[in-house]
């Protein structure tokens, strides 16, 4: 019976999930509206749902911003060109967002939801190592 219950939750997820995009992309407004409605009409099972609610919102998030992780400082022109770049390759609007991580040593780290890009010396010495 639980298999049950979680299969009409992930339904329902899945449906409040589609009606909180415009254009393919999540729209704050639509997530609030969502949220309003779940709020005077729980579901069964509400934490189960919104628990799978906020993992399809998180995921299709990811898919937006590129998370620039670097040892030394980066340029705003270098986010717009990375930003750019992967705009183009992925055919949706990608943002560029950057976090320092000094376990890098340098260049950078690169990360679109599940994909990533790394061109650091940690990862080439990590290699060395492997070889």
């Amino acid at each position: 019976m639980a298999a049950a219950h979680h299969k009409q939750a992930q339904q329902l997820a899945r449906q409040l999930f589609q009606l909180s995009l415009v254009n393919g992309l999540v729209s704050t407004a639509q997530v609030t509206g969502v949220l309003a409605y779940l709020e005077k009409h729980p579901p069964a099972h509400p934490l189960l749902v919104l628990k799978t609610y906020r993992r399809y919102i998180t995921t299709e998030l990811a898919r937006s911003n590129a998370l620039v992780e670097h040892a030394g400082p980066v340029a705003d022109d270098v986010l717009r060109a990375i930003a750019g770049a992967l705009t183009q390759k992925y055919q949706r609007p990608i943002t560029a967002t950057a976090r320092q991580d000094g376990r890098l040593i340098a260049g950078l780290r690169v990360r679109v939801g599940d994909d990533v890009y790394e061109s650091s010396v940690a990862a080439q010495l990590a290699n060395l190592s492997t070889v």
